[in-house]
């Protein structure tokens, strides 16, 4: 009896000591995971997925992606510097890829800022717009450390409370292992890390103020998504997998367009 309430008070006190806020929407969250293991970890997943892909040589197309994701980059940096969060800039190396693969309409970013478009998407982005749409949307995930959160509730249903707290102190190489498995090293896209759908949500909503901030009319985002949805038929593309339902999801951004249009009409 004794040990079950000492476990259940030291799963508290983890839950506790390992919250953090999420920028812009001010969410609690669950984050304990050492930066430096995550971001390794994250990188090596990153490295083997582009050693196994064919990147895109397309130096126009490329440039594009590059070129928008480094100016969504730089909005959330400027967010961070403007709200005191300077110190956690330095776990961020972006990195922008374009994997050529025209079946796949998907995206994904890695803890850190390691970002791969695919080329399946750029039909459906058509513009600059579009394409900062799935751009503000994958630095999202960064900035509010989606994965970190993520591998947190995963670790802790795995391994448990004391568990975890010998994995973290003495075992670190086996908290890493765990990572690698769980983000699906050198395999496909369909087997990395799956964010919740509260996740996506939030995704959608800071990508609309960095897309925003960088410029990009948000309002753009209503038609990015509808295309997306109609590319699915009966089965949704990868990249809507795990989101909430079509209707919801635009009636959402609808509702956080006000918000992102306070940034938008500055420039």
């Amino acid at each position: 009896m004794f040990k079950s309430k000492f476990s259940a008070l030291f799963l508290i006190a983890i839950l506790f000591i390992g919250c953090s806020t999420v920028p812009i929407t001010g969410r609690k969250q669950l984050s304990f995971i050492p930066q430096n293991q995550l971001i390794a970890s994250s990188i090596n997943s990153y490295n083997q997925l582009l050693s196994e892909s064919k990147i895109f040589q397309d130096a126009q197309k490329t440039q594009m992606v590059v070129d928008v994701g480094k100016k969504i980059a730089a909005s959330a940096e400027q967010f961070m510097r403007e709200n005191g969060m300077e110190k956690e800039l330095q776990t961020y190396h972006w990195e922008f890829n374009l994997i050529e693969d025209d079946k796949t309409a998907n995206a994904f970013c890695m803890p850190g800022g390691k970002i791969a478009i695919y080329t399946g998407i750029l039909p459906i982005t058509q513009d600059e717009n579009g394409l900062a749409v799935v751009m503000g949307h994958e630095v999202a995930h960064a900035l509010a450390n989606h994965g970190g959160e993520r591998m947190s509730q995963l670790l802790v249903v795995q391994m448990g409370a004391t568990t975890l707290s010998t994995a973290l102190s003495r075992q670190p190489g086996q908290t890493s292992q765990l990572i690698m498995q769980a983000y699906g090293a050198g395999a496909n896209i369909g087997v990395l890390l799956p964010y919740s759908r509260s996740h996506e949500s939030e995704a959608d909503h800071i990508g609309l103020i960095l897309m925003a901030r960088a410029n990009y009319d948000p309002r753009t985002a209503i038609p990015f998504w509808q295309r997306m949805n109609n590319q699915g038929g009966e089965r949704p593309p990868a990249f809507l997998s795990t989101h909430p339902a079509p209707e919801k999801r635009i009636q959402d951004i609808r509702n956080e367009l006000p918000e992102a249009l306070k940034y938008y009409k500055q420039f």
